[in-house]
């Protein structure tokens, strides 16, 4: 058999090993994050996010279609589609691998030994199982995200020009130039991070036309790399948008002609230069010119796939983000605008003090006949600025990060070694190292780590090493002995690893060297350029998988390095096999063993039930407020794709101070009929209204919500301010509002049964909770003031208070939703949560699923953190039940709880929970099962703090911070519950468990 058929059938049992391994741990259906999103997205071809992803939702759209009439089936193929990428990118790099191993180690023009051979596949078979077990990619790889296509053009992208550099001096080798561009190009569709193994590619073209590089070629040929990585980012992808877009403002404004005009002459000039440049390279035989030329051209076809943004956005999808339908709206949409710069080498510490506005480029929107001026772009001017700012966010929760991880003081102004230190020990150091030693090296669990000690960290599984780490500690907390994420390599992947780049350093510099180019531009040059603030809402490890890609090869080398040195021992084809299998084991099968349980989402059902259950929380024909990516997304697909309640209007108020957003919710969606929205676009577009501050004019008593919208809509100059600049704003002139309430209409749209009528309130009374009103605020009023009642209004449970705008005491809890009652303030429930029993107990016992957390083999972080958000159901349903007299259908509450629940701890929140059900039992007479619930949560928390009482100590520092305080907390109330019950032994355990660690923890609760 040849070589190029073995290596071909070997690289394809990677691929299968790799492709059923996702496919038998992917998710069942909709994941959290953007997935839900995405999925929606591909299904109905609308328009997700900034900058968009429209090729990988065509792709997500085709394998969506075997799920054929089931739709609750679309999740799960689409899922496979991330699974069956992740696996085609296994394959090619096995192909990569091997490519680099026989260049290496067969010299041209000889045929691979038998020993060689062996040696050559046991590398690409190594390398690419083990980045087919890596964390990250695994991670994606199972579910609907754009970062398993985006890994496998990649890694096409790599191993294209490797199959250039071997046929380079053949007559025709530059069509695979020209394919690497048209793959670019597509990507782009996808994802950005492909282009960053451009400086890679670009080293070798130097290499292998330049037989004898030199200092200068190498570091022209870096910056070459660099300038084509930014002519693509910026001057194709932005640039050539931007150019089409004032086009079209100058045919539009000035000429007078239609919108679009100007894009197509653009784009005519645009395809004749083109042309005539190909034609003229082709006519004076300029090869490197016709070459670029060529690969611009591809690269366009390839970022064609974007011309699905503005078509469907044209059609007014129900997900239509920024709508962008029109050369600026698109400029703006691919240009991100909405989430904002960052500073990257000059600007502002987080102490710096804002001193002027500075005006920029003017922003146009769409008009009806031309392109109106929305406003300028604007930017602060500060009293310091400093290079390289890593400290820059001025978020409060932010600065306190910055001043607790770098030791400063109030007083203190980062200097540029402050920001350069806060790079290596956070953004390198906790970002990414700690990402990357999870990887190769092992990690205590998936809680969602910050840089405390116990939580996301790496670890190895050997334990001296691992007692330093945590504390020269012998024993673990249950957070890291139970979690199925406590894996350990052992350092065996890693140093495989590094005893691969050594090899390959010594052996071939050139093509160590561009492997050491993608392993930096795929991690380290990302965080240069990401810039990120601390305290991310979640993980960011899948930003950094290419890394991971490029230190794979290495992995695989590492089997050449073992092999280099076993051949003085014994014969060459015996050290192949050896190395072979000890690497096998020490890497790719110790991480897919360790790995699996923590990455096997297959039982694993939350995010579509949390989804599911929201909805079923509304009745008929609600107005749902949602405000995060958790309670927005997996909704948008379980009502777009799966059609559960679509009469419910979904409404993201993270989204709401958006014109195109308002547009978009004054159109009937589904089943859903517009919102009561009166205001007219003219009055809220870009630019309008963006925000308007209050103003105190000392009004006596409360003023009716209707008057409030029409002062803040008036264009009267009276009812308005002036500003800095001399324009005039609206403003509110007062924070006491009421809604007056007609029963008639109460009891008529079903919000309030005619028996209850008494306990209606003739007006809602509520102080507004903000200094200002944004047009998404402006548009709740709008909505509130003239719906009459006749659409139920809800705020999802998740949503933060600040949102309920000082609605709160008419907010009625009804499962995972907040209800607006109009009802009096002496008929509410007491002291707590308002609860709207009846609709809790219907839901629980009736309507809402749960996941399958009490039986799934995993739950990753963010599905273990909705234990919490489900048990709060149920204690709520629970305590309603028992003030209302109703114990029989309470304990029928505790026995579903019992049955659904999981019985597993899932960190100090998911045991609260537990404690919670615990003081119900015990006022429904079940002492004995309350007394379980309060020895098992004590002694989770007792081992839990035993431990950071013991690193604290170890450590001569208070480490744990909340969970310190909220478990020390819960026993203390534990203990007084048990006293209150008559429960006399179990007080006294709990108070003495408490005292002692009240003593432990004593010396460093100052800190």
């Amino acid at each position: 058999m040849t070589y190029s058929k073995i290596n071909n059938l070997t690289g394809w049992f990677c691929f299968a090993v790799a492709t059923i391994t996702y496919i038998l741990t992917l998710e069942p259906s909709v994941s959290f994050w953007d997935c839900g999103e995405f999925i929606a997205s591909a299904f109905k071809m609308q328009v997700v996010h900034q900058p968009g992803a429209p090729l990988f939702l065509m792709i997500q759209r085709f394998f969506g279609l075997f799920a054929g009439a089931d739709v609750t089936k679309v999740a799960y193929f689409m899922n496979v589609g991330s699974a069956v990428a992740s696996g085609a990118t296994i394959l090619f790099l096995f192909w990569t691998i091997t490519a680099l191993a026989k260049k290496m180690i067969v010299k041209p023009g000889e045929t691979a030994d038998t020993s060689q051979l062996i040696s050559i596949m046991g590398a690409g078979v190594v390398g690419a199982l083990a980045y087919t077990f890596s964390d990250s990619f695994w991670f994606s790889a199972v579910e609907s995200e754009v970062y398993a296509l985006s890994a496998l053009f990649t890694a096409i992208v790599f191993w294209g020009i490797l199959k250039w550099e071997a046929n380079a001096d053949e007559p025709k080798a530059d069509r695979w130039l020209l394919f690497i561009a048209y793959i670019m190009g597509l990507s782009i569709g996808i994802h950005l991070l492909n282009l960053l193994t451009i400086p890679a590619i670009a080293f070798v073209y130097y290499f292998k036309k330049t037989p004898k590089p030199t200092t200068t070629g190498i570091f022209k040929t870096f910056f070459v790399g660099i300038l084509i990585l930014a002519v693509v980012q910026y001057g194709i992808i932005q640039y050539l948008v931007s150019f089409g877009a004032y086009f079209d403002l100058f045919f539009v404004n000035t000429l007078g002609m239609g919108f679009g005009t100007g894009v197509v002459v653009f784009a005519i000039l645009l395809i004749t230069a083109l042309v005539f440049g190909i034609r003229y390279s082709i006519k004076h035989q300029k090869r490197v010119l016709n070459l670029a030329l060529l690969s611009t051209v591809l690269i366009i076809f390839g970022y064609g796939s974007f011309a699905m943004i503005v078509i469907r956005a044209k059609a007014n999808p129900n997900l239509n983000n920024s709508d962008p339908d029109n050369a600026f709206a698109f400029l703006g949409y691919l240009n991100r605008e909405q989430y904002g710069d960052r500073p990257l080498l000059f600007g502002p510490n987080y102490n710096s003090q804002k001193i002027n506005i500075t005006e920029g480029k003017t922003l146009y929107r769409k008009g009806d006949s031309k392109y109106e001026v929305a406003g300028k772009k604007t930017d602060y001017e500060y009293d310091k600025l400093t290079p390289f700012p890593r400290m820059y966010s001025d978020d409060e929760r932010h600065i306190g990060f910055y001043k607790e991880m770098m030791g400063m003081d109030d007083t203190h102004f980062p200097t540029l070694f402050d920001n350069i230190g806060f790079l290596f020990k956070y953004q390198i150091g906790n970002m990414y190292m700690r990402y990357f030693m999870w990887n190769f090296v092992g990690r205590q669990n998936d809680d969602q780590g910050q840089g405390s000690l116990y939580e996301g960290q790496w670890l190895s599984g050997i334990k001296p090493i691992d007692a330093i780490l945590l504390g020269n500690q012998s024993h673990l907390p249950p957070s890291i002995e139970d979690s199925n994420a406590y894996n350990r390599f052992f350092f065996l992947p890693l140093l495989i690893g590094i005893f691969g780049a050594v090899w390959h350093f010594k052996r071939n510099q050139k093509d160590a060297g561009i492997v050491a180019l993608l392993f930096f531009f795929t991690g380290i040059a990302i965080v240069l350029y990401l810039n990120q603030k601390p305290l991310e809402p979640r993980e960011r490890d899948y930003a950094y998988a290419g890394s991971f890609y490029a230190f794979a090869i290495w992995i695989g080398f590492g089997v050449l390095a073992i092999r280099e040195w076993l051949a003085k021992k014994i014969t060459p084809a015996t050290a192949g096999i050896v190395a072979s299998v000890a690497c096998l084991f020490g890497a790719p099968i110790l991480m897919g063993a360790q790995g699996w349980d923590d990455h096997d989402r297959s039982t694993k059902m939350v995010p579509h039930d949390i989804a599911l259950d929201y909805m079923e929380s509304c009745a008929p024909n609600a107005i749902l407020f949602t405000y995060g990516d958790n309670d927005t997304y997996p909704l948008w697909y379980i009502q777009e794709v799966e059609n559960v309640r679509p009469d419910i209007r979904l409404v993201n108020l993270s989204l709401f101070d958006t014109d195109w957003y308002i547009n978009g919710m004054k159109r009937k969606a589904n089943a859903s009929e517009p919102l009561p929205i009166t205001m007219k676009e003219s009055q809220y577009v870009q630019g309008v209204r963006d925000v308007m501050y209050y103003q105190d004019y000392k009004i006596a008593g409360p003023v009716e919500l209707k008057s409030i919208v029409d002062v803040l809509l008036s264009d009267n100059d009276e009812d308005k301010v002036p500003l800095q600049n001399g324009s005039k704003e609206n403003f509110i002139p007062t924070k006491n509002f009421k809604l007056t309430v007609n029963a008639a209409d109460v009891i008529k749209s079903g919000t309030v049964s005619a028996a209850d009528a008494g306990k209606i309130a003739p007006e809602l009374l509520w102080t507004y909770n903000k200094g200002y009103v944004t047009k998404g605020t402006l548009a709740m009023f709008d909505i509130l003031a003239h719906n009459n009642w006749k659409r139920p209004i809800y705020f999802a449970s998740t949503v933060p208070s600040d949102q309920y705008n000082g609605l709160d005491n008419y907010l009625y809890n009804e499962g995972l939703a907040l209800r607006l009652m109009p009802l009096k303030a002496d008929t509410a429930a007491g002291k707590g949560e308002l609860l709207n029993t009846p609709a809790l107990y219907d839901h629980v016992m009736n309507k809402f699923k749960w996941g399958n957390i009490k039986s799934a083999k995993y739950l990753d972080p963010q599905s273990s953190d909705d234990i919490s958000i489900f048990a709060n159901v149920f204690n709520n349903t629970v305590t309603g039940l028992i003030k209302e007299g109703r114990l029989e259908d309470a304990k029928k509450v505790v026995n579903r709880y019992f049955e659904v629940m999981p019985t597993k701890f899932y960190g100090m929140r998911s045991m609260m929970g537990t404690y919670f059900m615990a003081e119900s039992l015990y006022i429904l007479g079940e002492p004995d099962r309350a007394n379980k619930l309060i020895e098992k949560s004590a002694v989770y928390i007792q081992k839990e703090l035993t431990y950071l009482a013991d690193v604290s100590q170890s450590k001569n520092r208070f480490v744990g911070g909340q969970n310190v305080q909220l478990g020390m907390s819960f026993l203390s109330q534990m203990a007084r519950t048990a006293e209150e019950q008559k429960q006399t032994k179990l007080a006294k355990t709990l108070n003495d468990e408490f005292k002692a660690l009240e003593v432990r923890f004593g010396p460093y609760f100052g800190q």
